[in-house]
C-alpha cells in the first residue's frame, strides 16, 4: 500500500539534517529535476519583487524569499515533520511512536512542488512554491513533473495506491496506468440525500485517517481489503468509479 499526500503551504522552519543532495530522497530518478527546481528558486530569489509576484507573497510573507535563497545550504528535517497546517496537525507525526513513524516512512509519499514526491521520513528543507506557480527559467511544473513522476511511481510498483492529494498535485504526477488506485474525497451529507464536499474538514479527516493507519498498521493486500478494514473500524465509505467518498464523522454539538 502506498499513500500519496499533498504538501502544506505552512512549514516548520530550521532543522538539524544535512542539506538536500542527490540520492537522499525517495524516487531518485527525479533528482535532476529536483536540482533544476531548487536552482530556479534560488535564482528567482535574487529579484525580490519578481519573486514576490511569482510566489504570490504578501508584505508579511517576504521572508519566504530568503528561505528559497538559502535552499542550497538549508538544513533539513523529515518531510512529515516539516509540514504543518490542518492535515499535518491531525496526522501529528512528531508525536507518533517509533513503529508508527517507521510505517509512515514505508508507506507514505508527500508530493512537494520543487522536489516531487518524497518519503515521509526523507530529509526536506523549508521552501516556498505552490503547484500553480510559474517560475522563470523552469518549465511549467506540470511539464516538469507529470510524466517523470508517473514513471517513477510505476518503477516502485506498489500493489495499490490511495491518493489523498489535491487535484492540483495529481496533475503534477498522475497515478501510473495499471496500478490499482483510488482517489479519496471527504464529504458530508447534504440536503435531500446529496453529498457536499468539504475543505477544512477534508484536510483534517485525511490527516486523521493516515494517523489511524500508522498507529494500527493494517496490512491489506488490495483496495478491497483496505475498504473492508476501514468499514470495520466504523468509517463510512461509499465507492464511486475511481474514488471513495469518505464521510466526515459526526462532530459533537
Amino acid at each position: 500500500m502506498l499513500l500519496l499526500l499533498p504538501p502544506s503551504e505552512t512549514k516548520r522552519p530550521g532543522g538539524t539534517g544535512a542539506p538536500w543532495a542527490a540520492g537522499r530522497l525517495a524516487l531518485p530518478a527525479l533528482d535532476a529535476r529536483r536540482a533544476q527546481a531548487r536552482d530556479a528558486l534560488v535564482a528567482l530569489s535574487a529579484d525580490p519583487e519578481v519573486a514576490a509576484r511569482v510566489l504570490k507573497l504578501g508584505p508579511k510573507q517576504r521572508g519566504e524569499i530568503e528561505v528559497n535563497a538559502a535552499l542550497r545550504g538549508a538544513p533539513t528535517m523529515p518531510a512529515v515533520d516539516r509540514y504543518t497546517g490542518v492535515l499535518y496537525d491531525a496526522l501529528s507525526a512528531p508525536t507518533r511512536g517509533a513503529e508508527a513513524r517507521r510505517w509512515l516512512g514505508d508507506h507514505v509519499l508527500i508530493h512537494s512542488a520543487p522536489f516531487g514526491p518524497v518519503g515521509a521520513l526523507d530529509p526536506l528543507p523549508a521552501y516556498r512554491l505552490g503547484a500553480s506557480a510559474s517560475v522563470p527559467g523552469l518549465p511549467p511544473l506540470r511539464r516538469l513533473w507529470a510524466d517523470a513522476v508517473t514513471a517513477a511511481l510505476a518503477e516502485v510498483g506498489p500493489p495499490f495506491i490511495v491518493d489523498l492529494r489535491s487535484e492540483a498535485y495529481i496533475g503534477l504526477g498522475p497515478v501510473p496506468p495499471g496500478v490499482p488506485s483510488v482517489f479519496v474525497r471527504v464529504v458530508a451529507d447534504g440536503p435531500g440525500g446529496t453529498t457536499r464536499a468539504l475543505n477544512h474538514f477534508n484536510k483534517h479527516a485525511k490527516g486523521a485517517l493516515v494517523r489511524e493507519l500508522a498507529d494500527e498498521q493494517p496490512a491489506p493486500g488490495s483496495l478491497g481489503e483496505l475498504l473492508e478494514w476501514l468499514r470495520g473500524r466504523g468509517h463510512r465509505v461509499e465507492e464511486t468509479p475511481g474514488e471513495w467518498l469518505l464521510f466526515e464523522a459526526p462532530r459533537a454539538p
